[in-house]
């Protein structure tokens, strides 16, 4: 038996993180005010680590979604796979040069290219697609807020999300 519907718990699992960073600070919170001086100094590592749980927590919140589209997307290794009813692929994210979101597709897909590969479409409400903030957060400056905005702004168009630096031609000496 439950007492909760279940909108009510995807609510609570999609925020869960925050929760328990919230719950942390609390915590440091009530052992630097309440029961002694010998206390307070793990009491402040607890609200240094809440506060920072709870801000990841924030973050990965807004990014996750319904994960009731079609397909599963897994995360191994620095390498992202979908596994689609119709498409699927993976692709290399130290080879990966550019992330965009479709936003002209129904649900808005995420674009991964890769050079000489065709481009990956993950749905962003695929199963498992929540795997994919830390997968992205890993690609060399990529700005998360703009990520998050973009994806929260729902565009009818295609926006680049990230791409990589150009490197030196081939050919161009350096010395």
């Amino acid at each position: 038996m439950t007492f909760l519907r279940p909108e009510a718990k995807a609510a609570i699992w999609r925020w869960h993180e925050g929760f328990a960073g919230a719950a942390l600070a609390v915590l440091g919170i009530w052992l630097v005010s309440g029961p002694g001086f010998l206390l307070a100094v793990p009491g402040y590592a607890a609200i240094g680590g809440g506060l920072l749980l709870a801000w990841l927590g924030i973050q990965r919140g807004r990014f996750r979604g319904a994960d009731d589209g079609t397909g599963a997307v897994q995360v191994d290794e620095g390498q992202v796979s979908y596994f689609g009813p119709l498409t699927g692929g993976t692709v290399a994210l130290r080879e990966m040069d550019r992330l965009a979101l479709e936003g002209n597709m129904f649900p808005p897909h995420w674009r991964l290219s890769q050079q000489g590969q065709p481009p990956l479409l993950i749905p962003v409400n695929a199963a498992g697609a929540d795997a994919l903030f830390d997968a992205f957060a890993a690609l060399p400056g990529l700005r998360t807020e703009k990520m998050l905005n973009t994806l929260r702004a729902e565009p009818h168009a295609t926006v680049v999300i990230w791409q990589r630096p150009a490197t030196a031609q081939s050919g161009t000496l350096l010395h």
